[in-house]
């Protein structure tokens, strides 16, 4: 159903295993808009580290993370209450159960002062807090834009357009690195009716690549047939899912994956979990126009489409 995907015969460079690689994509992206990839070079270690750095911020007092407090689309800490994901989609929910923090592209094109100001604002660093966060964070970013281009050619190859289609579009991309915490209900509240830590979605640009920590109130999946499911973890690999860009230009082939992550269960309230998400677009104002797949959308500017998804989500005050 979600599939795990060794990288390395596509990385080896041989004919027919990148071919057989990128027909098990294009079936796994139809159905669920998901996958799980191995291969891919980067070290539990090193996502480890990341993830024990970043607690060394979350667990500052309230009052000292607030100086370093933004809305949605900024760089810094996303407080509790800041998000409501379901609101991108249509579904009502309560805001999402979780903080963050929240870095991205932060290298001016130079040329559109508009552009520069929203999607390469510079990064914000806890540098007295978490000294570390910094090295370490971007140090990551590295890592996955390089893991992301790599992705967006096999998904250039099993859509039959080549290994470059996507990544003509990246030179100069907007990306967004969410280190999101969630905590137990001693920290969050117990969850409201129809809360989540993060509500029903689909995300909003061509690919995400996400390292997650397995929980009773973990990620789920919407497959068609089967309805929301559990998502599969393997702690060797990064879980993949495509954006409504790329289903857009795909004509729908491929499925903008459907998910959410659930609150802490009754039985397991002090569940404390931690993902780190790369939310990877494309260069800013690429237009985006079906190229396969039944629905002929109408061409979309990639940068005005994220924009208004975000303003979706942003909760007002």
């Amino acid at each position: 159903m979600i599939p795990t995907i060794d990288l390395t015969p596509w990385l080896s460079g041989d004919p027919a295993a990148q071919t057989a690689t990128a027909a098990v994509v294009d079936a796994a992206l139809s159905e669920a808009g998901f996958l799980l990839i191995t291969g891919h070079g980067v070290t539990r270690e090193e996502r480890e580290a990341v993830r024990e750095t970043a607690r060394s911020f979350f667990a500052l007092p309230a009052s000292v993370k607030q100086r370093y407090g933004v809305s949605v689309g900024g760089r810094g800490w996303l407080a509790k209450g800041a998000e409501a994901n379901g609101y991108s989609e249509g579904t009502a929910t309560p805001p999402d159960l979780k903080e963050s923090w929240t870095v991205g592209a932060d290298t001016p094109t130079g040329t559109d002062p508009e552009i520069d100001a929203f999607w390469f604002q510079p990064n914000r660093w806890p540098t007295s807090e978490a000294p570390a966060l910094q090295r370490m964070v971007e140090n990551y970013m590295a890592r996955m834009r390089a893991v992301a281009d790599e992705v967006l050619r096999l998904l250039g190859a099993a859509l039959g357009q080549g290994p470059d289609f996507f990544t003509d579009h990246t030179r100069h991309p907007t990306y967004t690195l969410n280190i999101n915490w969630y905590p137990g209900v001693s920290v969050m509240g117990p969850p409201e009716p129809g809360q989540f830590r993060i509500g029903p979605h689909t995300d909003f640009g061509t690919v995400t690549l996400l390292d997650r920590q397995v929980g009773r109130g973990g990620l789920q999946v919407d497959v068609p047939g089967a309805g929301w499911v559990d998502a599969p973890w393997d702690p060797d690999a990064l879980t993949v899912n495509i954006g409504d860009l790329m289903a857009r230009w795909t004509g729908d082939r491929w499925r903008s994956g459907r998910h959410r992550v659930l609150p802490p269960v009754p039985e397991a309230p002090e569940e404390d979990l931690m993902s780190l998400v790369y939310f990877y677009e494309c260069d800013p104002h690429t237009l985006v126009t079906p190229v396969a797949g039944p629905v002929a959308y109408e061409p979309v500017d990639s940068s005005d489409y994220l924009r208004a998804k975000l303003e979706a989500i942003t909760v007002s005050a």
